[in-house]
């Protein structure tokens, strides 16, 4: 599976990809921006581009002229997706950390860049993987129906989120008002999103190994 890994990472993925992250999470040191839209961009652009590079490639047919299961083929393609989804988080992260250094007193309309905020970004992900990873492997070969249902998916979820921030009270002083502060509430929300994230991917590679086992490659 690792040398199944290594050839994804190398060849399947474009080297644009891995600069891709950076670029968006640049986006992050724009004062009071929409930042849902930093990993949204994951969505946009990486997944549908790196499975129709995989469809391009004939990736399907030519994996499995190598000696691997199917198995081993659904859990290399998920990692892909879940590396690249933790550079994109890791690197915004970090610009985020900059963006609050550069405006320690700016007034935020849409969420800002916390702890909490961060695991809102883990649940939209999760969002994403579970709808994309479970329609995808029906046919391994067909992405434009999940990549659109995931998307529509994770930016529902993002825009009811932003939606609800604004107009309830106690959402928008948690994140927005006195409630920033309290370390502890947004360290809780941040590891509830980790977990929400971490448990739809796996049951979506759960999913995904059971329809994928009855394709006739």
């Amino acid at each position: 599976m690792y040398n199944l890994l290594m050839k994804d990472l190398k060849l399947g993925v474009n080297p644009i990809f891995y600069v891709l992250p950076f670029l968006t999470g640049a986006l992050m040191l724009i004062p009071g921006w929409l930042y849902f839209i930093v990993l949204l961009y994951f969505c946009w652009i990486t997944v549908p581009n790196l499975f129709s590079t995989y469809k391009a490639q004939n990736d399907l047919l030519f994996s499995f002229m190598l000696p691997i299961t199917k198995k081993d083929y659904v859990k290399a393609k998920v990692a892909v997706i879940v590396i690249l989804e933790l550079l994109h988080i890791v690197i915004a992260v970090i610009f985020g950390m900059i963006s609050t250094h550069l405006y320690p007193d700016l007034t935020y309309l849409f969420f800002g860049p916390t702890l909490g905020f961060w695991g809102l970004c883990f649940i939209m992900l999760a969002i994403f993987n579970f709808i994309f990873i479970s329609m995808y492997f029906k046919t391994a070969y067909k992405y434009g129906a999940p990549t659109i249902a995931a998307i529509t998916g994770a930016m529902l979820f993002a825009g009811g989120a932003e939606w609800l921030g604004i107009k309830n009270s106690m959402l928008f002083d948690l994140f927005k008002g006195s409630g920033a502060d309290h370390i502890g509430i947004h360290l809780s929300i941040l590891f509830a999103g980790i977990g929400i994230f971490a448990g739809c991917t796996i049951i979506a590679y759960f999913i995904a190994i059971k329809q994928f086992k009855k394709l006739d490659i």
